[in-house]
């Protein structure tokens, strides 16, 4: 695997069209595709997708919109919001506030989500693991995925008082701008990797620029030590070091954070490193990898 990640198809002689060759690539990876892409598909559900869109338009920082907020946000013609915000409502997806005239999210996008976090073996077998390292080291220790250009967390272990950016399950943070993003990414495929990166560059070019050199440091590192660091690349209070948990249909990654102010020098290298390395693979053997 080489040190520097080729981020971007080139056409060759004799081969597809590099915007193609990125369809392509991106079709099968889960996630990378709009709505608009996929409009074509006749398999593919429109309504259904601008739905969802819908729903993922609420964060943590903005949980209440409005019809107009939702299609500035989505790029969906208010009529279309209108009419998708009042089936959802109806379905318990989202509870109208009349005060405010606008939206939240409903309990049944919770009761959606609880499914997926109980049928998640990897969460039970790993938890041990993680309430170890966090009772060993004070770090907050994490278990995430990927979710479209981001991470999502699915476990905690909070013991780290002092981060101002206290994870909770169901959290989100970049992929290209944290350690466990990295992680995530070098845990991959090198097609499915170069897609996402490919994705992320189209997406959003500044922030990108910004971030592959954290990425390709990390590669070199991961090549060298087995895991990633951010010293803090997302957020400087937060400094972080992540590996990846690979599992049998799909790679998961484990990180450990600390408070800046809190660190000793090369305490997540020397200290906390190793510990992640050595769960990682247990958590593997476990899965039945090794």
């Amino acid at each position: 695997m080489p040190a520097r990640t080729n981020t971007v198809n080139r056409e060759a002689p004799g081969h597809r069209p590099a915007a193609a060759v990125d369809a392509v690539a991106n079709a099968s990876v889960p996630g990378l595709l709009g709505v608009e892409e996929l409009a074509t598909d006749r398999q593919f559900a429109t309504n259904l997708a601008r739905g969802l869109d819908i729903l993922r338009a609420f964060t943590p920082t903005d949980p209440m919109l409005g019809n107009r907020e939702i299609a500035d946000r989505t790029g969906l013609p208010k009529a279309t919001v209108s009419r998708l915000t009042y089936t959802l409502t109806l379905l318990g997806y989202l509870t109208r506030l009349e005060k405010f005239q606008k939206y939240r999210l409903g309990s049944g996008v919770l009761s959606l989500g609880y499914p997926l976090l109980a049928s998640l073996q990897v969460r039970h077998v790993a938890r041990p693991y993680m309430e170890q390292i966090a009772r060993e080291t004070g770090c907050t220790v994490n278990l995430g995925m990927r979710d479209r250009l981001g991470v999502v967390y699915v476990d905690t272990i909070r013991a780290d008082a002092g981060n101002l950016y206290q994870p909770d399950i169901g959290s989100t943070r970049p992929l290209l701008s944290t350690s466990m993003g990295r992680a995530l990414l070098l845990g991959v495929s090198v097609a499915e990797r170069t897609a996402i990166l490919n994705r992320l560059k189209v997406e959003d070019p500044a922030r990108f620029a910004l971030d592959v050199p954290f990425f390709e440091a990390d590669h070199k590192l991961f090549r060298a030590r087995g895991y990633c660091h951010s010293a803090g690349d997302w957020r400087r209070e937060v400094h972080a070091v992540a590996v990846p948990v690979r599992q049998r249909d799909e790679v998961v990654a484990l990180n450990c954070t600390m408070s800046a102010y809190r660190l000793r020098k090369g305490m997540l290298e020397k200290e906390v490193a190793p510990r992640l390395l050595e769960a990682a693979l247990r958590i593997e053997q476990s899965s039945g990898l090794h």
